[in-house]
């Protein structure tokens, strides 16, 4: 890595939101894997990366002892005051351990943790804003379906429409547009998981205060819906204004 990679992660950092220092460290956590993978190490190591011009150095972490029992975690008294004589018993030694090729590995891994972090962020903006969405309605594109679900384009993320929540006498093809419900919104390991429903009785409700200015303004309350999806609907309205007829407005 060089400076321009780190130019790269502040830059990244203003436009996503992604803490340059948060990248940095899952960086440095994941090239120690690395390191131990690729040159089969198991010795205690910390990696460092450099802020500013992003050098990677590896360092051995080795606990001080009067006798050395396993090399790879411990160091005499007598090596350590070699390095520095104010090492006593229990201290920890950083020993440098950088391997000739590790830019190539730390590049490759460096890539791969960016990437991870960028689209777990793209997902949480998307999460953050359909969660604020649910029990709401949304028009979407349809794009294909499957033997469980109809899926629906909402603009950021793909909807799921289940059988079980299609209307039984509309048939959905490629590219229609349809309003649905929002009944679910779910974190997943693959991101936000949008639920759709195109029979819920809210579906109705929404619509209602969409269409009906007196209900979207509160001069009329929608009190309860009752819906059978295909066949009929009831609405239950009710205004405290004795001058509003509510059924007539509604």
């Amino acid at each position: 890595m060089n400076s321009e990679f780190m130019d790269a992660l502040a830059t990244l950092e203003k436009e996503k939101g992604i803490k340059k220092d948060v990248i940095i460290e899952a960086i440095e956590a994941a090239l120690i894997s690395g390191y131990k993978r690729n040159f089969n190490q198991v010795q205690n190591v910390r990696v460092d990366v450099n802020r500013e011009n992003g050098s990677i150095r590896v360092f051995a972490r080795k606990t001080v002892v009067e006798e050395v029992f396993d090399a790879r975690l411990e160091i005499s008294l007598d090596e350590a005051q070699k390095v520095n004589p104010n090492y006593e018993v229990d201290d920890v030694v950083e020993i440098e351990v950088t391997p000739k090729d590790f830019g190539r590995i730390a590049a490759q891994t460096a890539k791969q943790v960016v990437t991870q972090r960028v689209r777990e962020a793209e997902r949480g903006i998307i999460y953050a804003d359909f969660i604020d969405r649910e029990e709401d309605i949304m028009t979407g594109i349809v794009q294909r379906q499957d033997h469980r679900f109809i899926y629906v384009d909402l603009g950021k993320v793909e909807a799921l429409l289940p059988l079980n929540e299609q209307m039984p006498n509309e048939s959905y093809r490629h590219n229609d547009r349809i309003k649905a419900y929002i009944t679910k919104v779910e974190k997943t390991t693959k991101g936000p998981q949008i639920l759709i429903s195109r029979t819920h009785p809210g579906l109705l409700k929404r619509l209602f205060e969409l269409e009906v200015p007196e209900i979207y303004d509160g001069t009329v309350e929608i009190k309860s819906v009752s819906r059978e999806a295909g066949d009929r609907s009831k609405i239950a309205v009710h205004a405290d204004n004795p001058e509003v007829d509510p059924v007539a407005h509604a």
